[in-house]
């Protein structure tokens, strides 16, 4: 197999893998047992840097031994995944996870027992990956499926392609997974704003009302939790373009968990945040004061059950969390109402109340959580 030419980013990434297998070889040459450190993912081994506002990962590792019974079989796979990024990095090619997956999979000769039973065996080594070499998985020409879609007064170039994405009618330019600036290219950006809304169904509505062109703006969505590609794309949006990032999302644990996510990083994937976190995103709704602010009625209430309740109250005791009244004050005011609220719950109101009314006003108030 010839090596193409590639980046000096994919050779980067490449020389790292590299030096992951030259390590091992030199282990196995001293008669030692081959060992790689992996970094804990785990919440034991995450802080919350008050300074960048950000989730961080620890220093703790753990070993992986190949003469250890137990850890045989993750050592190999974890050797396998090294070799198959080698294998795309080498070639220029792209894989989904799920084509890795494929790629690695076989009976390993002389036994029966496979290398990797299913995808769900395949992805946690495939992120320790990820922290054994400080690469992100995109770095690693490998992506996911694709889930949300973007609107608005941008100009892009994707893979050679100029996309101008307020010319992409009602269904919008569907957000890869990889947007990484080796893909995706900024050429021309007058949008003043990033409105992130929570769901398709809430996107459609402010794309059918054209909201992005009346407010000059880019809206985006990730159907529920964001994928990695939006929140990169929102983070280069960020900091590339100094766009100020507001987000819509429901009045409930698990939409105060995304805004977490988007604006913090994830505890699993703590090692992600530096390049992937928005510590400057703004909550503009929907808030535990619209039931009466908005006038609602009180059919569009939805009780909070057991889950939600613990769920809420471990999300107040977030570091990030903890020390914001305002977020204090919201999560109380939600578990003392004992109901939650859908952004679509304003449809009640009007079928364009949320894009003629409720966020204008709130845009013009500037009264977000922060």
């Amino acid at each position: 197999m010839s090596q193409t030419a590639i980046s000096e980013k994919d050779r980067e990434t490449l020389q790292k893998i590299l030096s992951l297998a030259e390590d091992v070889t030199k282990q196995i040459r001293k008669r030692r047992d081959p060992q790689v450190d992996i970094p804990v993912r785990a919440l034991s081994n995450v802080t919350f840097n008050e300074r960048k506002r950000i989730i961080e990962m620890g220093r703790r590792t753990s070993q992986r031994q190949l003469f250890n019974l137990s850890q045989a079989k993750s050592f190999m796979q974890t050797m396998l995944v090294a070799s198959g990024v080698k294998q795309l990095l080498m070639q220029d090619k792209t894989a989904s996870i799920r084509n890795l997956f494929y790629m690695l999979k076989h009976t390993i000769k002389g036994i029966k027992e496979e290398t990797f039973n299913d995808q769900d065996e395949c992805d946690p080594i495939i992120e320790d990956m990820e922290v054994l070499i400080s690469s992100l998985r995109e770095e690693l020409h490998l992506a996911a499926e694709s889930r949300g879609a973007m609107v608005g007064n941008i100009i892009l170039n994707d893979s050679g392609d100029e996309i101008d994405c307020s010319r992409m009618g009602s269904g919008g330019y569907a957000i890869p997974s990889i947007v990484e600036p080796n893909k995706i290219q900024f050429q021309k950006c007058p949008a003043a704003f990033v409105l992130h809304v929570e769901k398709g169904t809430v996107w459609n509505r402010f794309n059918e009302d054209k909201f992005w062109k009346k407010h000059n703006c880019i809206l985006t969505h990730g159907a529920g939790q964001p994928p990695r590609g939006v929140r990169r794309l929102l983070y280069r949006f960020q900091n590339e373009l100094k766009l100020p990032v507001y987000c819509l999302l429901d009045n409930d644990p698990w939409g105060y968990y995304i805004y977490s996510v988007i604006k913090q990083g994830s505890i699993n994937l703590a090692f992600e945040s530096q390049r992937m976190a928005v510590p400057e995103a703004r909550f503009i709704g929907l808030r535990s004061i619209d039931f009466k602010r908005c006038g609602l009625s009180d059919s569009v209430k939805i009780d909070l059950n057991d889950t939600d309740k613990k769920r809420a109250k471990q999300i107040a005791e977030y570091p990030w969390f903890a020390k914001k009244k305002s977020w204090q004050k919201e999560i109380a005011l939600m578990l003392e109402n004992g109901f939650k609220l859908e952004v679509e719950s304003l449809v009640s109101k009007d079928i364009s109340y949320v894009t003629e009314e409720y966020v204008p006003q709130r845009l013009k108030e500037g009264n977000f959580l922060d």
